[in-house]
């Protein structure tokens, strides 16, 4: 596929695809750890359709991990999305990185860089995070180290004035040490399932039975019918955040 060249207020940009302005009226960054784990891979599942039902375009920096699978969630739910990418934009794809790069394009989405010829370099990736925190109106972070190049990306969007969104994750894990810590210092505001990303209320089901009632969550499974592995994912996440409190084998809200 040729390559596009753009001179403009997005400075100098080399794309593969069909430029076309409406893809930026409003997008949203969903960026984190290339060492994804599966609780990750569920709020992805959780987040990005409900964004796109939203009408965002979901920017993303093509990298394994948050990134991909932020890139193909939008996809399989018939969203457009744009990979911001940290290396030139003739540089050749590994096989399944051009399957997904064509899916993204012939989607309507963009393949981008800030370089027409450039090996990957460790410098290369937060210069590509630069532009991804400019792109976006509202970051949001999913999984992340301590020290990680999503926190960067953060820390940029920030500075820029952008919203930033981070996913409490467990105190636990590596890669939500990271998300933990937005959510701790400020510098993030929380993400959970159920919460309205227009309005920012809350709607989830598990919400709405714990305001009348302490529940288990067998009770919870079976008057969400969902499984229990995911109501588990949400209670943990509700109770990171302060929402939810748990005694003798019930939950409920936290007033």
């Amino acid at each position: 596929m040729s390559v596009g060249k753009f001179s403009g207020w997005k400075g100098e940009l080399y794309y593969k695809g069909e430029w076309q302005e409406a893809l930026f009226e409003k997008c949203v960054a969903v960026v984190g750890s290339r060492r994804m784990t599966s609780y990750g891979e569920r709020v992805i599942e959780k987040l990005v359709p409900q964004l796109v039902n939203e009408g965002w375009t979901i920017v993303s920096g093509f990298m394994y991990g948050v990134d991909q699978a932020a890139h193909r969630t939008c996809l399989e739910v018939g969203g457009k999305t744009i990979a911001v990418l940290g290396w030139g934009i003739n540089e050749t794809l590994d096989a399944s990185d051009q399957i997904l790069g064509d899916q993204i394009i012939k989607s309507g989405g963009l393949l981008i860089s800030e370089w027409e010829d450039q090996k990957p370099a460790q410098w290369t990736f937060p210069a590509r995070n630069k532009i991804v925190a400019a792109m976006a109106e509202r970051i949001y972070v999913i999984e992340a180290a301590s020290k990680s190049g999503a926190l960067i990306t953060a820390e940029m969007g920030r500075n820029l004035g952008k919203e930033i969104w981070a996913v409490p994750g467990p105190v636990t894990s590596a890669v939500s040490a990271g998300t933990n810590w937005l959510i701790k210092t400020g510098r993030a505001k929380m993400w959970v399932p159920g919460e309205s990303i227009s309005r920012g209320t809350k709607t989830g089901d598990l919400y709405i039975l714990l305001q009348n009632e302490t529940l288990t969550v067998d009770e919870l499974v079976r008057k969400t019918g969902r499984s229990v592995q995911e109501v588990g994912s949400e209670l943990t996440m509700m109770i990171l955040s302060g929402e939810a409190a748990e005694e003798e084998g019930k939950y409920y809200l936290v007033e």
